[in-house]
Order: structure tokens, then sequence, then C-alpha cells
């Protein structure tokens, strides 16, 4: 007898045709049916034109009676070979829809669906220039008149934010800005990028000195150009100014530095922005249809106001402002926190001798590097990944097909395997009486991070420091008053001190739209970043998505990017496609636009 179970690929094939068919009879009965009674479905701007999960098998329902007509999908072909294990299958597919072309992955349980992705990768006649669709470049032949492409740059540059209006301005060079405006160039938007800075990339070389990457190489690569193989594992700050300053360069991205955006007003009657810069000593109102904030996804430095410090006599300043340690060499310095940022410049001090106390007021999660590589990126993001055929861009679709709702219990499992294997450094550090902890349900990193949740560092060698007193430590206690050449806390102590650095964060994104636009326009657009998780810092309600990040707001034309590298690369592509459609004029119906949730 022969065996008559179907292969992975088989089992995949025959849910993607079945899925496929029910669709297109608009059969949604048929289509429901085939997800799983504990189903996710993300889309990323395919079905939705929003990034948003549909979170049950009801939800599910009401998105395809609202967008199926709509968005009329069909041809869901698999993609290579489908995978089991452990009762999950997952498969690749493509597929279209009436406007784009789309990937996606599935993972199936007892055949039905328990998550599904589906992104848009191209606009159907508006694909980026690239491949079949690239320039000729030359134009042979004998033409009057022609000019080459060093005069055609040259052209566009003077007439661009003058004589010829920019489809959008980003407010903000940062990597945000930068990956975005790459896409917008290889769609043929145009475009203008505003930076204060005098040169592409100055947000990270005007950072401390000791500044490195804490994220791998393999997890940082911008859109389209991958670093150089020899590229270093975590890259110094100034490293990574030199390459931003290269890429934009090289991607020929519209790039204003030296400019300042002081208002943007949205004129109902053109529907177009009003934003006035500061450029060059000349006041420039730019008019874009659409208008993104780039400025990453915090505010203004929070600086604590502390009883005395105007008395202080020597020299204190935010985490943003430290020049590096060797001004404060034969001084006693107290960093005030204990995030990145506070052991990143504890260490540097430490390794130039200068006596440095860290205050902690609230607990940390350490997640030592070389720990955090292997069991939480690794199998994504590294050498060994891109040797079993997972490159960053079938990581990020990997990663993005994980919906918010289940992330978090997946994490659990890696941050314990994370505190059996760093157990001796995790106790000597509680023993030197630094506060530890992995988040309020044991996931760790990157739900704090998702969640607005402060407190972590990865670890890149300060915790030994910490753990063995070389960094000296005050825990459980913050500064309640500042004298002239010294800081009392709230237990009583008193530390001598010629510096104080505040490591003590940024507040909300809000701030900026506030000072940029108008207090009105932030609290219409409410809370940016977060999920809506009701943990610390991250009150509800749920969500499932970051809010307001990279998707249609309640303030329209205004659109919010930024994230680490690898966020600004992998959902630059979903904005700049959202941005390309309603500059084509094609109709948009956002499907789950979030309600606003108020920066109160």
């Amino acid at each position: 007898m022969s065996d008559t179970t179907p292969s992975p690929s088989e089992h995949a094939q025959a849910w993607l045709t079945g899925f496929d068919n029910a669709l297109q009879r608009r059969d949604i009965d048929a289509a429901v049916a085939m997800m799983g009674d504990d189903c996710y479905w993300r889309d990323l701007v395919s079905f939705t034109w929003n990034i948003c999960t549909q979170e049950s098998p009801a939800a599910v329902r009401a998105m395809l009676a609202a967008r199926l007509d709509d968005v009329a999908p069909s041809n869901w072909q698999l993609i290579g070979d489908a995978t089991t294990a452990d009762g999950v299958t997952e498969a690749w597919f493509t597929f279209e829809t009436r406007l784009s072309r789309g990937k996606g992955l599935v993972r199936l349980i007892n055949g039905r669906a328990w998550t599904l992705l589906t992104t848009m990768v191209e606009l159907k006649g508006h694909e980026e220039k690239t491949g079949r669709h690239r320039a000729a470049g030359a134009e042979h032949g004998v033409h009057r008149g022609r000019k080459s492409w060093a005069e055609l740059k040259a052209d566009e540059a003077a007439n661009l934010g003058h004589t010829v209006q920019p489809e959008v301005v980003v407010i903000g060079g940062g990597q945000g800005g930068i990956a975005l405006g790459a896409r917008l160039r290889r769609l043929g938007v145009s475009h203008i990028v505003v930076e204060k800075n005098p040169r592409a990339g100055d947000s990270w070389r005007n950072r401390y000195k000791s500044l490195c990457l804490h994220d791998p190489v393999w997890y940082d690569h911008l859109p389209y150009l991958n670093f150089p193989d020899d590229w270093p594992v975590f890259a110094p700050k100034d490293k990574i100014g030199d390459w931003l300053e290269a890429y934009v360069k090289i991607m020929e991205i519209n790039y204003w530095a030296s400019t300042t955006a002081t208002q943007a007003v949205f004129d109902e009657a053109s529907q177009t922005w009003a934003v006035t810069v500061q450029r060059d000593g000349q006041t420039i109102v730019l008019r874009p249809k659409e208008l993104v904030i780039a400025l990453g996804v915090s505010g203004y430095p929070n600086v604590p106001q502390i009883p005395g410090a105007d008395t202080f006599l020597g020299d204190q300043h935010h985490s943003s402002k430290h020049p590096g340690p060797e001004a404060c060499q034969g001084k006693q310095v107290v960093v005030l926190g204990s995030n990145n940022s506070a052991h990143d410049i504890c260490a540097a001090l430490w390794e130039q001798g200068v006596d440095v106390t860290m205050v902690q007021r609230s607990s940390t999660h350490i997640a030592p590097s070389a720990s955090l590589m292997e069991l939480a990126l690794g199998g994504l993001y590294s050498e060994d990944a891109i040797a079993a055929g997972v490159d960053h861009h079938k990581g990020d679709l990997i990663f993005a097909s994980l919906p918010y709702k289940i992330m978090a219990p997946l994490q659990v499992p890696v941050y314990d395997e994370m505190k059996r294997r760093d157990a001796d450094l995790y106790n000597r550090l509680e023993k030197a009486g630094f506060m530890l902890d992995f988040g309020v349900d044991g996931s760790g990193l990157f739900m704090k991070y998702l969640r607005r949740g402060s407190g972590y560092y990865i670890d890149v060698g300060a915790s030994e420091l910490v753990a063995n007193g070389s960094i000296k430590l005050k825990s459980r206690t913050t500064i309640e008053r500042i004298n002239p050449r010294s800081v009392t806390l709230t237990d009583g102590t008193e530390l001598p001190a010629d510096v104080i650095v505040y490591a003590t964060g940024y507040g909300s994104m809000n701030q900026w739209l506030a000072g940029l636009i108008s207090p009105a326009v932030a609290d219409r657009l409410g809370k940016v970043w977060g999920l809506g998780s009701d943990t610390p810092k991250d009150p509800g309600p749920w969500e499932g998505e970051l809010r307001n990040m990279w998707k249609p707001t309640q303030v329209p034309h205004l659109w919010v990017h930024g994230g680490n590298l690898h966020q600004s690369r992998h959902y630059s592509q979903f904005l700049s496609l959202q941005l390309k459609a309603r500059l084509a004029g094609i109709p948009t119906p956002v499907y789950g636009l979030a309600p606003v949730h108020h920066t109160r």
C-alpha cells in the first residue's frame, strides 16, 4: 500500500487553493471556516489599506464583509516548499488583489489557519523603478540641448521646494526618514527629507563617544543596500553616521540638511500642508500633499526638575548632550538612570578612570548581548540564518507574521532560558544591589520596547562592571536634592558630584507634534507607540498594533514613521506604498482606523 498522506507542500497548496476559491466566490462563510477557532490575520496594507490584525474568526468575517468585493483577491500560489514542525505547517505564498501584488505566510494547525500574514509588495502600474522597470539612463542618439545626469540632478535640486513643490515632506533625517526617502525615490514620488543637522548621519555622530549599535548588523540593513560583508557585528556610531551620509547620496534622496521645520499647517481648501522651514538663512514654505513625521518615537529629553539644581557648581546635562568621558577625567560623576545610555556612559567613564556612580530608580531588564543574539535574533538575523536560507527580508516577514497578541507568551521561554544561561551574572548583579526584572509577564526586552516600558539594557559589558563594583551603584533611590557640590538621595545618602548626567529618557512623540503643528492636532492624533497592553507606561485599551505608526491616523495626510533600523527598513515599504497610492489617485478606503487614545 502506498502512503497517501499529503506532503506539507500539498497540504499547504490545498489550503491556499481552497481559500482562493472561497474568496473568489465571495463565500465568506467558507473562507472563515478555513481559519482556526484561535486565529490571527495580520494585514500590511493589501486588504485594509492599514496595518491591523484581526484576532478571531468574527473579526476576520467582519473585515472580509467590508473589504472582499473591493479587494478582489486571487491567484494564491505556494512559494517553494512548505514545512511542518510540532504540528504546525508553514507556507509562503504570493497572491494578487485588484490593485496590487502581495506576499504572505500562513501557519496551519489541523488543516486550518492559525496565523495568516498578507503584505502588499507592489501596486500594479506603479511598480518601483527597479529591475525591469529601471530607467534607461542613457539617451542614445544626438539631441540638441542634451543635459547630463549631473545637470538634471542640479536642476531638480534647484527647483524642488521652490518652483516645484514636493508631493511628500519628511521631517527628520535619521534612519527613518532616510529609509522612507529611498523608498519614495524608487516609486517616483517627489519628496524632501528635512534634517536640522548639517549632514546626514549627524544624529548618530552627535551622541556620546562610546555609542555602538546594540543590535547586530544582520538586523540593521537599510532598504536596497546591505552593509558590506566585513561590516562589524556592532557598528560604532560614527561608522553608522558615515554610512547614512553615503547612502543618502547613492540612493539620490532629496535631503535638505541644515534645515529646521518650524511650523506645519494643513490647508483644507487646497488639501495641502504649509510646512515652514528655515534653510540657509531663508524662510521657505513647502506645500506637500502628505506630511511624515520621522523624528523617532520619542519627544524632548526628560530632564527632571530637582530642587537645588540651580545651585550646582558643576556641569549637569542630559545623556543626549553627553560630550564623552574625557571631559570628566579627574571628576566625580553621578549618572541618574539605569538603561542603555546610562550603562554605556558609565562604562566609558570607568574606562577613563573616572569615579562614577549609577543611581537606579527602578528595576531594569538586562539582556546579555550574546544570549540575545543566539536565543532571540539568531534564527532570523545571523550568518547561520542566511546559510539556512533566511536573509533579512525573509526574517522581517517571519517576524511580522507573529501577531503582537501572541508574541509575549512566545517570548517567555526565550527569557526563561536567558535566566538559566546567565544565572551567575544575574545573581552577582542582585548581590550588588541591582534591581532586575524581565517585564511584568516575563516576556523580556522586545515587548518592553514595544510597550514603551523603559528599563532595559542590552549588555555589552557594563553589567560586569556593576556586578563587581567598578561602577558604583545606588539603587532603590533617586536624587532628592542637588547641592553646590553634591547630590542628596531619598535614602539620605549624600554623593559628592562634579558632573550629573541625566540618563532619564525622553518624553512622548506628541510633544514634537504639539510644537510643530498644534496641541489640538497632537491630541486628535493621540498616543504614538505602545500596544495598549495595559502594562506600566502602556495603558489600554488593546489595539493590537503599534499606535499610529506607519499607517493612517485620525489626522488625514499626517503620518508617523520611525523605530530602530530594522523597523525603519521594514515598515518604510508599507508606508511608501500607502503614500504612492494616494498620490496616484487610487482609492484607499481604510478598514479598522484606530480610535484616538488621548495623550492625557
